[in-house]
């Protein structure tokens, strides 16, 4: 291999490693916060995480549509009575 693109792959490799490492990072730090905020509201990680995303995307229409399709979805398919079977 030519000696400018190994020298040239290694600096993206040694660059990427960085960035992995920043990533993980900040995954133990978001960890981190949900955790206590968790434990100091009592409200469960899962719906901290949920509002967390939801507020870092500005989808929550797209997320309370996507939850009453869902709903209305499984009610159909699920929630039927006994009778309807027949």
């Amino acid at each position: 291999m030519d000696p400018k693109i190994e020298k040239k792959l290694q600096g993206a490799i040694k660059e990427l490693s960085d960035s992995f490492l920043r990533v993980e990072s900040e995954r133990d730090l978001q960890k981190e916060i949900i955790a206590n905020i968790s434990e100091e509201t009592e409200i469960e990680k899962k719906h901290i995480r949920k509002m967390a995303r939801v507020y870092h995307k500005q989808n929550y229409q797209e997320e309370t549509q996507s939850h009453e399709e869902f709903t209305g979805l499984y009610e159909q398919i699920f929630m039927k009575s006994e009778f309807d079977d027949e």
